[in-house]
């Protein structure tokens, strides 16, 4: 059994989500401890339980501590029964996580399309957002023969949540490597401003902010505003770059009390950094594709703007599980990307990952 300190590296829930999914891939099972010890609200939460059930749900696994607060989990995998799925998160719990734990295995172990529903929220903070998914996240699983179909049936904001996603996921029987370094100036951008229960001039400030900063960046810009229905008030402001190899989705998100040009600037502050690294893949993406890369018997190598503590802990998650030479260069050519570098290794830098191909 491999066992897991999940206090270490980012200390948070992609640890766990990343260990279920490598524990179903690989048949291995594992004892993970100090779940999400670096939270306010440490322990399991509800839409952590439900990534737990939906990867027992998957594999038919036998699992002990999956309770609310439960800072202790056991879980042993079996194998992996395509099908029909639906989990309901019961909050505004991210259905985006949840669907990143289960579709790999499903995938690649999987003999048949399976279709999984999650509902919960589509549009939450700290989690990719349901259109993060569609736009960026579901290309690069296309690049790799990865074939995930999204659709966002209705969209769910925090408190509430009401959300609901469906993806469909087709059988792969081999994941294509990557080689990612280079990327074209960035000179134009599109994205969307969305407002659900709120005045429509929220929209409009949204927007008018986006392509105003756009502009002043040197960036040419089409922002629509869209009107949502959904469970309870909420918007979202996002720019896309489409010039990207694959297209960068940055957003930011309403809440009580917060100025619409707040929401603009959330997205802002990740798009521009982005654009000025030069670098082909986004932080957030840089982390989610290191898993699937592990499973191609191919050599990969991509260049991400920023070296995240997510990516590093990521990095040491899946050493647990696969026997693959993972290493991580900043943007100077220095190696490394272990749990002891500080402050995950390289804050703020750009860097190279480079996966060795499968001896």
């Amino acid at each position: 059994m491999i066992e897991i300190d999940g206090s270490e590296g980012e200390g948070g829930g992609q640890i766990l989500r990343s260990a279920l999914a490598l524990s179903i891939l690989t048949g291995r099972p594992f004892k993970l401890v100090n779940i999400r010890a670096n939270r306010s609200k440490p322990g399991l939460q509800p839409q952590h339980l439900m990534c737990v059930r939906a990867a027992g749900a998957i594999s038919s696994a036998v699992y002990k501590g999956a309770s609310n607060g439960s800072s202790v989990l056991y879980f042993e995998p079996g194998p992996v029964k395509s099908g029909d799925y639906t989990f309901s998160i019961g909050t505004a719990g991210a259905t985006a996580l949840v669907l990143h734990t289960v579709y790999l295995p499903l995938a690649l172990r999987g003999d048949k399309l399976s279709t999984v529903t999650v509902t919960g929220g589509t549009h939450n903070q700290h989690a990719p957002c349901y259109h993060f998914l569609e736009t960026t996240w579901a290309t690069y699983l296309a690049r790799m023969g990865i074939q995930v179909e999204v659709e966002m049936i209705r969209p769910g904001f925090y408190p509430r949540g009401g959300g609901e996603i469906r993806a469909v996921i087709h059988p792969c029987s081999r994941v294509k490597g990557q080689s990612l370094l280079t990327c074209p100036e960035l000179t134009t951008a599109g994205g969307f401003s969305a407002f659900a229960g709120l005045p429509e001039s929220v929209g409009k400030r949204q927007a008018r902010r986006l392509s105003v900063q756009l502009k002043a960046e040197g960036v040419e810009s089409h922002i629509p505003v869209e009107e949502w229905e959904a469970a309870n008030p909420g918007s979202v402001a996002a720019v896309i770059f489409r010039q990207a190899p694959v297209p960068a989705l940055f957003f930011g998100l309403g809440e009580r009390g917060k100025p619409s040009e707040s929401v603009a600037d959330d997205a802002m502050h990740e798009a521009v950094p982005f654009r000025d690294a030069k670098c082909p893949v986004d932080p957030h993406s840089a982390d989610q594709i290191l898993l699937p890369l592990a499973f191609s018997d191919d050599a990969s190598e991509y260049r991400t703007s920023e070296i995240t503590r997510h990516l590093t802990t990521n990095v040491e998650t899946v050493r647990k599980f696969v026997d693959r030479t993972i290493q991580i260069e900043d943007g100077d050519g220095k190696a490394g990307g272990g749990l002891g570098e500080p402050a995950g290794g390289y804050p703020n830098k750009s860097g190279v990952v480079r996966i060795a191909q499968r001896v």
